[in-house]
């Protein structure tokens, strides 16, 4: 399972939204999070990280023929964004295919255990620094991958949908 179910994309938009706030999506895939709450949080500018080309490529088609202002997508590696720009998070374990690579999206990124651990201690790294009030989603995610300084706010769905908020 690598998309976004529609009802969890609902849920979490409307935890992290506040007029004019800024939500960054860490690995968007195709962009069905970003669409989703982009649609149903119209106040809200949903913004979705991607290294695939070809998912980017469809993800903004789709943003264009839904004509979503309030959504934009960018091509590009995690590590190359700066967090300070965004003020809440949605992480749907974007970097597992790197230790299951044969559950991966397709074969067009290297995938090792070590990238895993890169990007996983990258986020980790920055949303530590985040400010106090960061909301931030989690779905399919590691406890291990948050940090402590996050306090676990609703916790739904099997305990697969995670939202916390940094003290």
């Amino acid at each position: 399972m690598h998309w976004t179910p529609l009802e969890i994309a609902k849920k979490s938009s409307e935890y992290l939204s506040g007029p004019n706030s800024k939500v960054l999506d860490i690995g968007s895939g195709v962009g069905k999070f970003c669409l989703v709450a982009g649609f149903f949080e119209p106040e809200t500018l949903f913004y979705g990280v991607e290294q695939r080309n070809d998912l980017f490529n469809l993800a903004e088609s789709v943003k264009n023929t839904l004509e979503l202002p309030n959504v934009k997508f960018i091509h590009n590696n995690i590590t190359a964004l700066d967090f300070d720009l965004f003020d809440s998070f949605y992480f749907f374990n974007s970097f597992y295919e790197n230790i299951k690579p044969d559950l991966g999206i397709d074969k067009n990124i290297e995938a090792n255990a070590l990238l895993y651990s890169y990007y996983t201690n990258y986020v980790y790294q920055q949303l530590d620094q985040r400010p106090s009030g960061t909301r931030l989603v989690t779905y399919h995610g590691s406890l291990k991958q948050i940090p402590s300084s996050y306090r676990l706010i609703d916790n739904t769905h099997h305990y697969a949908l995670k939202m916390w908020m940094k003290e």
